[in-house]
């Protein structure tokens, strides 16, 4: 015979690590689906900025202002004929786009959009709690200890969506890029590993929720550490091949780079990775940074904060738009840098990394530990003056090497003539004077 149970007795109880986890799926369903909505309208927001930065009109033809673009955008991909070149390796080929699209999908999930939110309420609405039990739940996808090793670790992965991509599309150009890219990926990876290397020693933690506590008690570390964090946005763009970084997919000299070959919904899926890892490095840097979903850039410096407010869950779901509307801006800033600043050359991104933003991190990372064994933590600005004092000071005594922009002297130039020596008449002014003779 079927056990029998009281009226009113739930067959199910969660336990609220089971609410925990349910929070966290519905979280990351929501937050997938937000940002592939996110990513289609930050084109066109970037084909918006842009516009005004020219003073053009920009799209406006589809929809209210324009409203409407993205979704004939992503018709338009459905619709285009799929095509694979003779040559490629179609396996790797159809591989590349995932590669360095689910990187960007699954980085995001350790960042925390607020903090524990009461859902006793909602779990005792669906009949399944255990009496007397708190059920309080962490807005963010995994919240695990180790979560600036996960962002590491995934986002080193992203290299081989670009390379495979270069690889098996049997194109010297493509080729080309993808060498380019994973040049340019690995290289600012490292000061990138540095200046998150500041962060921990100045937190004392990998934890992204007590790094987000020890800005909301202090301050946020843009304040406190400038110079890592115009490191960490700079390697962040480089890491989204976004301009001035974009060498993987310069137009100029590699025709499309990497992706030249792609066509329909593959060249979407790479034309949405920089966009989704844009979004996702603005979720980083509004952790690391910005103090997450902190309105203090100072500890106190605004009477009214929600920060220690309770869990009542309106309160979490505000935290949650702060936190998005300082990554919407930061998407923004990356936006207007690309119309702003001038691809580098490659030999320029190079010597930028490898003497300049390496040794200037190294540098960043000495004199934070040496500020924390003095127990200077309060003073850790100064930390950031020093490191530039410093580089200020020491630069004009490094070595150097020939200047790569030296103008040529040319013969017949006016910008840069050659010199005059009295060997020949008219030597140094392009024209020959000598009197002519029979």
């Amino acid at each position: 015979m079927w056990p029998s149970y009281p009226a009113g007795v739930s067959l199910v109880v969660l336990t609220p690590n089971d609410v925990q986890i349910i929070a966290s799926v519905v979280l990351v369903v929501i937050l997938l689906h937000l940002f592939l909505g996110g990513c289609a309208y930050s084109i066109l927001l970037e084909r918006k900025l842009s516009s005004w930065m020219q003073d053009r009109v920009g799209p406006n033809r589809v929809g209210p202002h324009g409203a409407f673009q993205p979704l004939a955008d992503g018709l338009k991909f459905l619709l285009k004929e799929d095509y694979n070149p003779r040559g490629v390796d179609k396996w790797l080929f159809l591989l590349a786009p995932g590669f360095i699209m689910i990187p960007a999908m699954i980085g995001f999930v350790i960042v925390p959009f607020a903090q524990q939110i009461d859902v006793t309420g909602l779990v005792n609405l669906f009949g399944v709690a255990q009496p007397g039990t708190e059920y309080l739940v962490r807005l963010v996808g995994a919240d695990i200890n180790v979560g600036l090793i996960y962002f590491i670790a995934v986002g080193s992965i992203g290299v081989y969506g670009v390379v495979l991509g270069g690889w098996a599309s049997n194109n010297k150009f493509s080729f080309l890029g993808g060498l380019r890219a994973s040049a340019q990926m690995i290289s600012y990876e490292i000061p990138m590993g540095l200046a998150l290397l500041t962060i921990v020693l100045v937190s004392g933690t990998i934890n992204p929720f007590e790094i987000i506590a020890h800005q909301q008690e202090t301050a946020w570390n843009l304040l406190q550490m400038p110079v890592a964090a115009v490191i960490f946005y700079a390697c962040m763009l480089a890491e989204s091949n976004r301009a001035p970084f974009d060498l993987a997919e310069a137009e100029s000299e590699l025709i499309g780079g990497y992706h030249t070959e792609y066509s329909s919904m593959k060249f979407a899926l790479f034309f949405l990775a920089e966009y989704y890892h844009m979004i996702a490095g603005a979720a980083f840097f509004t952790m690391l940074f910005l103090g997450g979903w902190s309105v203090n850039p100072i500890a106190g410096i605004i009477p009214w904060d929600f920060v220690n407010s309770g869990h009542f869950w309106l309160l979490g779901l505000i935290q949650a738009v702060i936190v998005l509307v300082k990554m919407a801006f930061l998407v923004a800033f990356a936006m207007a840098v690309r119309w702003t600043l001038p691809r580098f050359r490659f030999d320029q991104l190079m010597k930028l990394a490898w003497e300049g933003m390496i040794p200037t991190s190294l540098l960043m990372v000495l004199i934070c530990s040496v500020w924390i064994f003095l127990g200077w933590q309060d003073w850790m600005f100064l930390a950031s003056i020093a490191t530039i004092l410093i580089v200020f000071t020491v630069h004009p005594f490094m070595p150097r090497q020939p200047d790569p922009n030296r103008r040529i002297k040319i013969i017949g130039s006016r910008f840069s003539p050659l010199e005059s020596t009295g060997s020949m008449p008219g030597e140094g002014s392009g024209m020959n004077t000598a009197p002519l003779s029979d």
